[in-house]
């Protein structure tokens, strides 16, 4: 791993093991916004998490981090040990950069002066207009302009979509349309799916950016249900 790594006052809470993927569960909780920057090499993506478990190098690990309240999950492998202090040091998934790059602008207060610019890492159920009918998939990420959408089978680009958003702790799914923007297919690095522009009206506009507004609040806070921050 990279020398000169810093101490913080993280603390790793607990290890279980994610049967579903054989992947061992770390929980994380950093006492400070500043801990971030400490524990997180953006040289090679990696993240420090002290812990005294047996964990070996190639694991496939989940992180259950907790930074000063703001929930979010990770994953990753494990490409290096440390003993002092204990711990692992792991490479966080291609798929979980988008999180990385919000809790980077986050915990350095960039995304408050440009709310207009941040995209929720948020995973939200998504009921669409597909080639072959209503298609059911989750939201990657998601802000007042536009949504990342999952699915092997993504929509040309200039589609018009019509979506229906199920909010947390909202009786009724919230409509919005939208155009395709871009997409990416299996074959890519990344994972599948298509970016979508919403076109709607300022009643419609304003209606979502109060919701984004929530969702954030809720995010920031620890709020949002299991699930939504995975």
């Amino acid at each position: 791993m990279p020398a000169g790594r810093r101490s913080c006052d993280a603390v790793a809470i607990g290890v279980v093991y994610d049967a579903p993927v054989a992947a061992a569960r770390l929980e994380l909780r950093l006492a400070s916004l500043s801990d971030w920057i400490k524990i997180f090499d953006p040289r090679d993506w990696t993240v420090f998490v002290p812990t005294a478990a047996a964990i070996d190098q190639g694991s496939t690990v989940r992180i259950d981090l907790d930074v000063d309240g703001w929930m979010v999950a990770l994953r990753g492998t494990v490409v290096g040990l440390r003993d002092d202090p204990p711990g692992v040091v792991v490479a966080v998934s291609g798929a979980e950069r988008d999180k990385i790059n919000y809790l980077n602008g986050y915990v350095r207060g960039g995304l408050i002066n440009l709310r207009e610019k941040r995209r929720l890492p948020i995973r939200l159920a998504v009921t669409y207009g597909a080639v072959d009918g209503p298609a059911t998939t989750f939201t990657k990420d998601l802000n007042e302009e536009g949504v990342f959408l999952f699915t092997d089978k993504p929509l040309p680009e200039a589609s018009q979509v019509h979506m229906l958003l199920t909010l947390p702790g909202r009786p009724q799914p919230l409509s919005l349309v939208g155009k395709v923007s871009h997409t990416i297919i299996a074959q890519d690095d990344e994972p599948p799916g298509m970016g979508i522009v919403f076109e709607l009206d300022d009643a419609a506009r304003d209606q979502l950016a109060e919701i984004v507004r929530e969702l954030e609040d809720q995010l920031h806070a620890g709020m949002l249900p299991i699930g939504v921050t995975e």
